[in-house]
Protein backbone atom coordinates (compact mmCIF):
# COMPACT_ATOMS: atom_id res chain seq x y z
CA UNK A 1 0.00 0.00 0.00
CA UNK A 2 1.50 3.02 -1.17
CA UNK A 3 -1.32 5.35 -1.13
CA UNK A 4 -4.54 6.01 1.19
CA UNK A 5 -7.60 7.00 -0.66
CA UNK A 6 -10.97 7.66 0.16
CA UNK A 7 -12.15 4.32 -1.34
CA UNK A 8 -9.21 2.67 1.24
CA UNK A 9 -11.13 4.00 4.25
CA UNK A 10 -14.41 1.42 4.78
CA UNK A 11 -11.80 -1.53 4.58
CA UNK A 12 -9.42 0.04 6.78
CA UNK A 13 -11.97 1.38 9.22
CA UNK A 14 -13.35 -2.20 9.27
CA UNK A 15 -10.35 -4.12 9.91
CA UNK A 16 -8.63 -1.51 12.53
CA UNK A 17 -12.09 -2.32 14.70
CA UNK A 18 -11.33 -5.81 14.44
CA UNK A 19 -7.65 -5.32 15.48
CA UNK A 20 -8.61 -2.49 18.10
CA UNK A 21 -10.52 -5.60 20.42
CA UNK A 22 -13.48 -3.45 20.69
CA UNK A 23 -11.62 0.15 21.57
CA UNK A 24 -10.01 2.51 19.87
CA UNK A 25 -12.32 4.84 19.23
CA UNK A 26 -15.53 5.06 17.36
CA UNK A 27 -14.53 3.96 13.59
CA UNK A 28 -17.50 5.42 11.82
CA UNK A 29 -16.73 9.18 12.91
CA UNK A 30 -13.52 8.54 12.16
CA UNK A 31 -13.92 7.45 8.81
CA UNK A 32 -15.53 10.26 8.18
CA UNK A 33 -13.32 12.73 9.33
CA UNK A 34 -10.56 10.78 6.97
CA UNK A 35 -12.97 10.88 4.30
CA UNK A 36 -13.38 14.70 4.76
CA UNK A 37 -9.79 15.24 5.22
CA UNK A 38 -9.06 13.12 1.95
CA UNK A 39 -11.58 15.06 -0.13
CA UNK A 40 -9.88 18.32 0.68
CA UNK A 41 -6.51 17.59 0.97
CA UNK A 42 -6.02 14.81 -1.64
CA UNK A 43 -4.76 11.33 -0.61
CA UNK A 44 -2.33 9.86 1.95
CA UNK A 45 1.28 8.66 1.07
CA UNK A 46 2.23 6.27 3.09
CA UNK A 47 5.52 4.60 4.15
CA UNK A 48 6.89 1.68 5.71
CA UNK A 49 9.14 1.28 8.17
CA UNK A 50 12.35 0.74 6.70
CA UNK A 51 11.74 4.08 4.63
CA UNK A 52 12.02 6.24 7.65
CA UNK A 53 15.13 8.49 7.82
CA UNK A 54 17.02 7.44 11.02
CA UNK A 55 17.04 11.31 12.37
CA UNK A 56 13.78 13.12 11.34
CA UNK A 57 10.94 12.67 13.66
CA UNK A 58 7.81 10.40 14.00
CA UNK A 59 4.71 12.13 15.46
CA UNK A 60 2.00 9.34 16.86
CA UNK A 61 -1.43 10.87 17.14
CA UNK A 62 -5.06 9.52 18.89
CA UNK A 63 -7.44 10.26 21.12
CA UNK A 64 -8.09 9.55 24.78
CA UNK A 65 -11.18 9.09 27.35
CA UNK A 66 -13.53 6.97 27.70
CA UNK A 67 -15.40 5.60 24.29
CA UNK A 68 -19.11 6.07 25.97
CA UNK A 69 -18.24 10.17 26.04
CA UNK A 70 -16.33 10.43 22.80
CA UNK A 71 -19.08 8.97 21.10
CA UNK A 72 -21.28 11.65 22.23
CA UNK A 73 -18.83 14.49 22.48
CA UNK A 74 -17.65 14.23 18.70
CA UNK A 75 -14.46 15.86 18.31
CA UNK A 76 -13.86 19.06 16.47
CA UNK A 77 -11.91 19.71 13.53
CA UNK A 78 -9.39 21.91 15.78
CA UNK A 79 -9.48 19.18 18.29
CA UNK A 80 -8.04 16.74 15.64
CA UNK A 81 -5.44 18.56 14.20
CA UNK A 82 -4.13 20.89 16.98
CA UNK A 83 -2.07 18.50 18.97
CA UNK A 84 -0.14 17.48 15.97
CA UNK A 85 0.47 20.59 14.71
CA UNK A 86 1.32 22.16 18.35
CA UNK A 87 4.12 19.85 18.59
CA UNK A 88 5.13 20.40 14.51
CA UNK A 89 6.21 23.96 15.25
CA UNK A 90 8.84 22.75 17.99
CA UNK A 91 10.27 20.59 15.18
CA UNK A 92 9.29 22.02 12.06
CA UNK A 93 12.22 20.65 9.70
CA UNK A 94 12.57 17.19 11.77
CA UNK A 95 8.77 16.36 11.05
CA UNK A 96 8.68 13.38 8.58
CA UNK A 97 5.34 11.51 9.64
CA UNK A 98 2.38 10.78 10.88
CA UNK A 99 2.00 7.08 12.75
CA UNK A 100 -1.39 6.00 14.48
CA UNK A 101 -0.41 5.32 18.24
CA UNK A 102 -2.34 2.17 18.37
CA UNK A 103 -4.66 0.31 15.64
CA UNK A 104 -8.04 0.25 16.70
CA UNK A 105 -11.14 1.88 15.57
CA UNK A 106 -11.18 5.59 15.01
CA UNK A 107 -7.85 5.88 16.24
CA UNK A 108 -6.38 4.14 13.21
CA UNK A 109 -8.09 6.75 10.77
CA UNK A 110 -7.68 10.03 12.63
CA UNK A 111 -4.18 10.19 12.15
CA UNK A 112 -5.02 9.30 8.40
CA UNK A 113 -6.76 12.75 8.49
CA UNK A 114 -4.31 14.24 10.42
CA UNK A 115 -1.73 13.50 7.59
CA UNK A 116 -4.06 14.58 5.00
CA UNK A 117 -4.15 17.73 6.36
CA UNK A 118 -0.54 18.63 7.39
CA UNK A 119 0.88 17.47 3.96
CA UNK A 120 3.16 14.83 5.72
CA UNK A 121 2.89 10.86 5.17
CA UNK A 122 1.79 8.18 7.17
CA UNK A 123 4.05 5.27 8.37
CA UNK A 124 2.26 1.92 7.85
CA UNK A 125 2.29 0.90 11.42
CA UNK A 126 1.35 1.44 15.49
CA UNK A 127 2.81 1.18 18.85
CA UNK A 128 0.64 -1.25 20.06
CA UNK A 129 -0.54 -4.03 17.35
CA UNK A 130 -3.42 -3.48 18.67
CA UNK A 131 -5.78 -1.49 21.26
CA UNK A 132 -4.92 -0.59 24.90
CA UNK A 133 -6.78 1.79 27.31
CA UNK A 134 -3.68 3.46 28.84
CA UNK A 135 -1.13 5.75 26.72
CA UNK A 136 2.28 4.09 27.97
CA UNK A 137 0.60 0.39 26.96
CA UNK A 138 3.18 1.33 23.91
CA UNK A 139 6.16 -0.54 22.84
CA UNK A 140 8.27 2.35 22.95
CA UNK A 141 7.67 2.35 27.09
CA UNK A 142 8.51 -1.59 26.82
CA UNK A 143 11.87 -0.87 25.45
CA UNK A 144 12.50 2.04 27.90
CA UNK A 145 11.99 5.11 25.66
CA UNK A 146 9.67 7.52 26.85
CA UNK A 147 7.82 10.42 26.25
CA UNK A 148 9.66 13.81 26.47
CA UNK A 149 6.86 16.20 25.21
CA UNK A 150 2.92 15.55 25.35
CA UNK A 151 -0.01 17.93 23.03
CA UNK A 152 -3.53 17.53 24.12
CA UNK A 153 -6.37 19.43 22.83
CA UNK A 154 -10.37 19.76 23.20
CA UNK A 155 -13.18 20.63 21.63
CA UNK A 156 -13.26 23.84 23.48
CA UNK A 157 -10.34 25.32 21.91
CA UNK A 158 -7.88 24.54 25.33
CA UNK A 159 -4.50 23.39 24.84
CA UNK A 160 -2.00 21.89 27.01
CA UNK A 161 1.08 20.80 26.80
CA UNK A 162 3.50 18.93 28.77
CA UNK A 163 6.76 17.40 29.65
CA UNK A 164 6.53 14.00 31.43
CA UNK A 165 9.24 12.23 33.79
CA UNK A 166 8.19 9.47 31.63
CA UNK A 167 5.33 6.92 30.14
CA UNK A 168 3.60 6.18 33.47
CA UNK A 169 3.21 9.85 34.74
CA UNK A 170 2.53 10.81 31.25
CA UNK A 171 -0.76 8.39 31.38
CA UNK A 172 -1.58 9.82 35.04
CA UNK A 173 -1.23 13.42 33.89
CA UNK A 174 -3.17 13.24 30.55
CA UNK A 175 -6.28 10.87 32.30
CA UNK A 176 -6.51 13.67 34.62
CA UNK A 177 -6.48 16.03 31.88
CA UNK A 178 -8.83 14.68 30.20
CA UNK A 179 -10.91 13.86 32.66
CA UNK A 180 -11.44 18.24 33.00
CA UNK A 181 -11.46 18.38 28.89
CA UNK A 182 -14.82 16.22 29.50
CA UNK A 183 -14.07 12.90 29.30
CA UNK A 184 -12.28 12.80 26.28
CA UNK A 185 -9.55 14.46 24.25
CA UNK A 186 -7.42 14.16 21.31
CA UNK A 187 -2.94 13.95 21.93
CA UNK A 188 0.28 13.59 20.45
CA UNK A 189 2.85 12.28 22.66
CA UNK A 190 5.90 9.42 21.90
CA UNK A 191 7.31 11.32 19.48
CA UNK A 192 11.08 9.28 18.75
CA UNK A 193 13.68 9.85 15.49
CA UNK A 194 12.98 7.25 12.71
CA UNK A 195 15.44 4.77 13.92
CA UNK A 196 13.77 4.41 17.55
CA UNK A 197 10.53 3.93 15.91
CA UNK A 198 12.04 1.05 13.06
CA UNK A 199 12.89 -0.58 16.42
CA UNK A 200 9.89 -0.78 18.38
CA UNK A 201 7.11 -0.07 15.82
CA UNK A 202 5.26 -2.64 14.91
CA UNK A 203 5.11 -2.87 11.43
CA UNK A 204 2.22 -3.11 8.31
CA UNK A 205 -0.57 -2.77 10.77
CA UNK A 206 -2.74 -0.48 8.79
CA UNK A 207 -2.16 -2.75 5.23
CA UNK A 208 -3.08 -5.58 8.07
CA UNK A 209 -6.66 -3.84 8.61
CA UNK A 210 -7.03 -2.80 4.81
CA UNK A 211 -6.59 -6.89 4.23
CA UNK A 212 -9.03 -7.71 6.85
CA UNK A 213 -11.77 -5.56 5.19
CA UNK A 214 -10.99 -6.46 2.07
CA UNK A 215 -11.59 -9.70 3.17
CA UNK A 216 -14.87 -9.21 4.76
CA UNK A 217 -15.94 -7.13 1.73
CA UNK A 218 -15.21 -9.98 -0.87
CA UNK A 219 -17.60 -12.40 1.16
CA UNK A 220 -20.95 -13.62 -0.71
CA UNK A 221 -24.10 -14.70 1.75
CA UNK A 222 -23.35 -18.33 1.51
CA UNK A 223 -19.45 -17.50 2.76
CA UNK A 224 -18.48 -18.29 6.77
CA UNK A 225 -16.93 -14.99 7.34
CA UNK A 226 -15.48 -16.34 10.61
CA UNK A 227 -13.61 -19.31 9.21
CA UNK A 228 -12.27 -17.01 7.13
CA UNK A 229 -10.84 -14.62 9.06
CA UNK A 230 -9.41 -17.13 11.38
CA UNK A 231 -7.62 -18.52 8.40
CA UNK A 232 -6.60 -15.61 7.57
CA UNK A 233 -5.30 -14.35 10.70
CA UNK A 234 -4.34 -17.82 12.52
CA UNK A 235 -6.89 -17.01 15.22
CA UNK A 236 -9.35 -19.52 17.73
CA UNK A 237 -13.19 -19.40 18.12
CA UNK A 238 -13.69 -18.46 21.17
CA UNK A 239 -17.52 -18.86 21.82
CA UNK A 240 -21.33 -18.40 19.91
CA UNK A 241 -23.53 -17.03 22.08
CA UNK A 242 -26.24 -14.01 22.26
CA UNK A 243 -25.81 -11.47 24.94
CA UNK A 244 -28.26 -11.76 27.82
CA UNK A 245 -26.60 -9.22 29.97
CA UNK A 246 -24.44 -6.17 29.65
CA UNK A 247 -23.07 -4.00 32.21
CA UNK A 248 -21.15 -0.74 31.47
CA UNK A 249 -20.08 2.52 33.59
CA UNK A 250 -17.50 5.34 33.03
CA UNK A 251 -15.04 5.20 35.59
CA UNK A 252 -12.06 7.16 36.30
CA UNK A 253 -11.91 8.25 32.23
CA UNK A 254 -12.67 4.37 31.30
CA UNK A 255 -15.70 2.66 29.90
CA UNK A 256 -15.58 -0.30 32.14
CA UNK A 257 -17.97 -3.59 32.14
CA UNK A 258 -18.53 -6.93 31.63
CA UNK A 259 -20.81 -9.22 28.85
CA UNK A 260 -22.61 -12.53 29.35
CA UNK A 261 -22.98 -14.42 26.63
CA UNK A 262 -25.78 -17.72 26.40
CA UNK A 263 -24.17 -20.40 23.99
CA UNK A 264 -25.66 -20.91 20.90
CA UNK A 265 -25.32 -23.43 18.35
CA UNK A 266 -22.21 -26.06 19.58
CA UNK A 267 -21.93 -23.56 22.62
CA UNK A 268 -25.89 -24.51 23.61
CA UNK A 269 -26.09 -24.78 27.34
CA UNK A 270 -22.62 -22.68 28.11
CA UNK A 271 -22.35 -19.31 29.37
CA UNK A 272 -19.13 -17.16 28.68
CA UNK A 273 -17.90 -13.79 30.45
CA UNK A 274 -16.47 -10.55 28.84
CA UNK A 275 -14.49 -8.30 30.79
CA UNK A 276 -13.64 -5.21 29.37
CA UNK A 277 -11.83 -1.73 29.96
CA UNK A 278 -12.49 0.35 26.48
CA UNK A 279 -11.16 -2.89 25.29
CA UNK A 280 -11.99 -6.89 25.64
CA UNK A 281 -9.26 -8.00 28.11
CA UNK A 282 -10.98 -11.44 29.46
CA UNK A 283 -12.88 -14.24 28.17
CA UNK A 284 -13.80 -16.93 30.41
CA UNK A 285 -16.50 -20.00 29.48
CA UNK A 286 -17.90 -21.68 32.62
CA UNK A 287 -15.10 -20.14 34.65
CA UNK A 288 -12.18 -21.31 32.28
CA UNK A 289 -10.05 -18.69 30.99
CA UNK A 290 -10.14 -19.00 27.32
CA UNK A 291 -8.05 -15.70 26.60
CA UNK A 292 -6.88 -12.77 28.34
CA UNK A 293 -5.15 -9.38 27.58
CA UNK A 294 -2.43 -8.71 25.83
CA UNK A 295 -3.67 -11.10 22.94
CA UNK A 296 -6.65 -10.08 21.36
CA UNK A 297 -10.12 -10.88 21.86
CA UNK A 298 -12.60 -9.48 19.25
CA UNK A 299 -16.68 -9.40 19.50
CA UNK A 300 -17.52 -10.09 15.83
CA UNK A 301 -21.31 -9.94 14.33
CA UNK A 302 -22.46 -13.54 14.06
CA UNK A 303 -23.89 -13.06 10.61
CA UNK A 304 -21.80 -10.82 8.91
CA UNK A 305 -18.44 -11.19 10.99
CA UNK A 306 -18.23 -7.42 11.18
CA UNK A 307 -16.36 -6.55 14.38
CA UNK A 308 -18.28 -4.81 17.03
CA UNK A 309 -17.27 -2.36 19.40
CA UNK A 310 -17.41 -2.77 23.53
CA UNK A 311 -19.91 0.56 23.04
CA UNK A 312 -22.22 -1.31 20.46
CA UNK A 313 -22.54 -4.50 22.70
CA UNK A 314 -26.47 -4.90 22.79
CA UNK A 315 -28.60 -7.37 24.76
CA UNK A 316 -29.98 -9.75 22.59
CA UNK A 317 -27.18 -9.36 20.06
CA UNK A 318 -25.96 -12.44 18.47
CA UNK A 319 -21.76 -12.99 18.58
CA UNK A 320 -18.92 -14.83 17.82
CA UNK A 321 -15.93 -14.36 20.18
CA UNK A 322 -12.19 -15.20 18.63
CA UNK A 323 -9.36 -14.39 19.95
CA UNK A 324 -5.88 -13.89 18.26
CA UNK A 325 -2.18 -13.79 19.44
CA UNK A 326 -0.53 -10.37 20.39
CA UNK A 327 2.94 -9.34 18.83
CA UNK A 328 5.71 -10.80 20.34
CA UNK A 329 6.62 -7.64 22.08
CA UNK A 330 3.84 -7.59 24.45
CA UNK A 331 4.74 -11.53 25.85
CA UNK A 332 7.85 -10.58 27.36
CA UNK A 333 8.37 -9.86 30.59
CA UNK A 334 7.52 -5.98 30.39
CA UNK A 335 4.75 -6.77 28.09
CA UNK A 336 3.12 -8.75 30.56
CA UNK A 337 3.95 -6.64 33.67
CA UNK A 338 2.48 -3.82 31.29
CA UNK A 339 -0.48 -5.05 29.93
CA UNK A 340 -1.12 -8.38 31.10
CA UNK A 341 -4.30 -9.54 32.90
CA UNK A 342 -2.60 -8.79 36.29
CA UNK A 343 -2.50 -5.59 35.17
CA UNK A 344 -5.89 -4.85 35.42
CA UNK A 345 -6.27 -6.23 38.40
CA UNK A 346 -7.33 -9.86 36.96
CA UNK A 347 -5.85 -12.19 39.48
CA UNK A 348 -4.95 -14.94 36.74
CA UNK A 349 -1.27 -15.64 35.20
CA UNK A 350 -0.86 -14.44 31.77
CA UNK A 351 -0.58 -17.43 29.26
CA UNK A 352 -0.93 -17.37 25.31
CA UNK A 353 -3.85 -18.27 23.75
CA UNK A 354 -2.40 -21.01 21.61
CA UNK A 355 -2.13 -22.66 24.65
CA UNK A 356 -5.33 -21.34 26.29
CA UNK A 357 -6.87 -23.40 23.45
CA UNK A 358 -5.06 -26.07 22.81
CA UNK A 359 -7.16 -28.31 24.35
CA UNK A 360 -10.35 -26.79 23.37
CA UNK A 361 -12.42 -28.22 20.06
CA UNK A 362 -12.90 -25.85 17.51
CA UNK A 363 -16.51 -24.51 17.64
CA UNK A 364 -18.12 -23.16 14.30
CA UNK A 365 -21.30 -23.78 13.26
Amino acid sequence: MEWITEKDLENISVGATLLGTGGGGDPFVGKLMAMQAIQKYGPVKVLQLDELDDEELVMPVGSIGAPSVSNEKIASEEEIYAPAEALKDFFPERTQAIMPIEIGGGNSLLPIACAAKMGLPIVDADAMGRAFPESQMVTFFLKGYQPEIVSMADSQGNRIIYYPKDGAWSEKIARAVTDVMGGSANMADNIFPGKIVKECGIGGTLSLAKKIGEELSSLNEIDAPVKRLLSLLNGFSLFEGKIDHIERNVEGGFTKGKATLAGIGCNKGEKLELLFQNELLLASKNGKVLASTPDLICALDYETGKPITTETLRYGSRVHVIALACDPKWRTEKGIEVAGPKYFGYEIEYTPVEELMGEESICID
